[in-house]
């Protein structure tokens, strides 16, 4: 009988629905918080088809607090902070902030390589094959696999990795 070859995938792909009820979550607290009571610019906007968030503050320390209690809604949601990339700041009318970020939910090139060449140069019993936006990691052994995704879980990534297809 052949032995079984395991595998499992590597992609950046993050829970959405789990990310719009932190968004939701973040938008009732700046509703009821005190510092934010006369605000007329307190707005969290995520478009979906771009994968945009938009936030729109009175000042930049307003727009940093408003980054802040979302962030915190993603940490209890057991969501990564990379999933936000901040594009641009820029000023809005009324003199108010409008800071746009960016989800950070694809494996781009860049980063596949460098996960690629992490796994090869550690010497591990696997192989690798990128797969578009996702590497599939092979391996008879699945003590093999578990001790990559140790490894790949302790890196210094731009983004957050996501394990998934176990067979």
């Amino acid at each position: 009988m052949a032995a079984k070859e395991h595998s499992f995938d590597i992609s950046a792909k993050i829970e959405i629905q789990e990310f719009k009820n932190a968004l939701e979550q973040a938008k009732k607290e700046i509703e009821n918080r005190f510092d934010f009571k006369e605000d007329k610019a307190k707005e969290l906007n995520f478009n979906e088809k771009d994968k945009t968030l938009i936030v729109l503050a009175t000042s930049t320390n307003k727009a940093k607090t408003i980054k802040d209690i979302l962030d915190s809604k993603l940490i209890k949601r057991n969501l990564s902070l990379k999933v936000l990339k901040e594009k641009n700041t820029e000023s809005a009318s009324g003199g108010n902030t409008k800071v746009t970020y960016q989800l950070n939910d694809v494996l781009d090139d860049k980063n596949t390589k460098i996960i690629n060449a992490a796994i090869k140069n550690e010497k591990f019993k696997v192989s690798t094959q990128i797969l578009g936006n996702e590497i599939r990691v092979k391996a008879k052994d699945i003590d093999e696999l578990q001790k990559v995704i140790a490894h790949l879980r302790k890196m210094e990534l731009e983004v957050s990795l996501s394990f998934g297809n176990f067979a």
